[in-house]
């Protein structure tokens, strides 16, 4: 299988984040993720590990805000102008607006703190020097594994950092700033009839945003219920699309402490839909944190059922692009995304 990975990831890493109440802690999306999965692929003898190709901002722009991807761009430079301490000790410092918009009246402002609170959704999406270097590039290993799932007409991994499936349109979330997944979705719906599967712990927001209105691509997430999970505002069972999109949204939310077998019925649902969908191309946003013992997750999957989900996932016989989204228990990381993928091997 091949696997497309950028060693440009590790520049992005903030110093914090913020949980609720406050407190701040050492930012669990870190390069130690990456470490763990690339030493489990490397114990394997079907793992190719390949560079992404570079495919320019116009696949990105096609699917995202051209302000927002602008205010990416420009945020950490803009504030390390503006800002002494910054300058001083950037290191130290991670860009995180103290007022974000509720939207009712969408104006994206001038100023740079008014254009952080407009465009980022949460204190997870800190933007530090190589944020945005390191979020292309994770944008290009989809885009490039989607490539190689349509010419060869097979399945690929991509591995990407910062993850994508939480931002939006026009706004950053949950440790995503580009929509990987919405991304290499939109650029295969130009080949064929797409559906995008999402099986991270927490719900797929920005992804649902971006397909919401569109029936060429079949959207379905299965996540921990928003009544008591991120991201809370959106991922509930009655968003099943609007306009065009009507019927080609799907959200399956599972309470908290879901285990291998009610989570496989949702799965087998899931698959049901996109088998009468008839899709030519699958993209999986492919998240391990509903693992038992996951430090930002509740659900309570064995490692042995991973092995089931990537065989029923694979049983679709489609050209898969896999794209690495969450997953926070590092220790456990590399194992449960090997059990997932050798499926498609």
């Amino acid at each position: 299988m091949k696997i497309f990975y950028s060693e440009q990831h590790r520049d992005h890493f903030p110093p914090f984040e913020v949980f609720d109440g406050g407190l701040r802690v050492p930012y669990y999306e870190n390069p130690d993720r990456m470490d763990k999965i690339i030493s489990a692929l490397r114990k394997t003898d079907w793992a190719e590990f390949n560079e992404p190709e570079d495919f320019g901002l116009d696949p990105i722009l096609a699917v995202h805000d051209r302000g927002y991807i602008n205010f990416l761009a420009s945020a950490w430079t803009e504030w390390l102008d503006s800002d002494p301490k910054v300058a001083a000790a950037p290191e130290a410092h991670a860009f995180l607006p103290a007022t974000f918009a509720l939207r009712r009246n969408p104006r994206p402002p001038k100023t740079l703190l008014g254009k952080g609170g407009y465009y980022m959704m949460d204190l997870s999406a800190c933007i530090v020097a190589g944020t945005y270097k390191a979020a292309l590039a994770s944008a290009n290993c989809a885009l490039s594994a989607a490539s190689s799932s349509f010419l060869l007409h097979h399945s690929s991994f991509a591995l990407c950092r910062p993850p994508g499936h939480h931002a939006g349109k026009d706004y950053a979330a949950g440790y995503c700033f580009i929509n990987n997944a919405a991304v290499a979705a939109n650029w295969l719906s130009k080949k064929g009839r797409v559906a995008v599967l999402d099986i991270d712990y927490h719900a797929g927001n920005g992804t649902q945003d971006i397909f919401y209105e569109r029936n060429d691509v079949l959207t379905i997430s299965i996540h921990g219920d928003p009544e008591f999970e991120y991201p809370h505002y959106i991922g509930f069972a009655d968003e099943t699309g609007a306009g065009a999109g009507l019927g080609f949204h799907k959200n399956f939310p599972l309470p908290s402490g879901t285990g291998d077998i009610p989570y496989l019925v949702a799965l087998y649902k899931s698959l049901e839909m996109i088998r009468s969908f008839s899709p030519d191309y699958l993209v999986l946003s492919a998240g391990m944190d509903t693992f038992d013992g996951d430090p930002l997750g509740t659900f309570r999957l064995t490692w042995a059922v991973y092995s089931e989900i990537g065989r029923q996932i694979a049983n679709l016989n489609l050209p898969t692009t896999i794209i690495m989204e969450g997953g926070y228990n590092n220790e456990a990381l590399g194992e449960n995304i090997r059990i997932l993928i050798r499926s498609f091997t």
